[in-house]
């Protein structure tokens, strides 16, 4: 497992030890990257369920600025904070050790937005639309986000989560991936936010 594109290009990342994550192989980083980047222009990332951290890495190798990771499993946290060091993004990341949605309680008390949202949970969690609606009501998605879901390949995401819209599905085998976006407002219904 390798840091793809970017700045971090080629550098190995440590897997975690045991069997309770499975990271997102090479190929279907690549392919995912191509889909949703492939670069950025700074932004800042959530990795929320982050196992080795190779999403949040890879984006920050290819230009995001800021990135978050989160875990609640102790092997992962160390691995994550391993693999920044190694990948040299160290500086721009900060990891967590906790529970998704408290995760997401804590974040949204500190009043900061992602453009970028990896949610790749263990495939027999199946709730990452609810996740997603908190994380809007929250505030923590921004307008201009862009949402990516990894799951069971058999297991179907709602083709709409609050404002949140299917903008892409694919299928890698097993492996299925949802990206969601933010809808456009209407202005009718800016106005009717405006004037609320």
């Amino acid at each position: 497992m390798r840091v793809i594109s970017g700045t971090a290009r080629g550098r190995s990342l440590k897997p975690v030890p045991g069997m309770g994550t499975r990271p997102t192989t090479d190929k279907v980083k690549e392919a995912l990257f191509s889909m949703i980047g492939p670069y950025f222009d700074g932004g800042c990332v959530l990795d929320l369920f982050a196992g080795t951290g190779g999403l949040g890495i890879e984006a920050l190798s290819r230009g995001a600025e800021q990135a978050i990771f989160v875990d609640k499993d102790p092997k992962a946290v160390e691995v994550v904070k391993h693999n920044v060091q190694a990948a040299g993004v160290a500086e721009q990341s900060e990891v967590y050790r906790n529970d998704a949605k408290r995760a997401i309680k804590a974040l949204a008390k500190r009043d900061i937005s992602f453009e970028l949202i990896f949610l790749d949970p263990p495939y027999r969690l199946k709730d990452a639309d609810e996740l997603l609606e908190g994380m809007w009501n929250d505030g923590l998605i921004s307008k201009d986000a862009t949402i990516v879901v990894e799951h069971d390949s058999k297991h179907e995401y709602p083709e709409e989560i609050g404002p949140l819209y299917v903008w892409k599905k694919t299928e890698y085998g097993e492996i299925g991936i949802t990206v969601y976006r933010v809808k456009e407002q209407t202005e009718k219904e800016a106005e009717l936010e405006q004037n609320a």
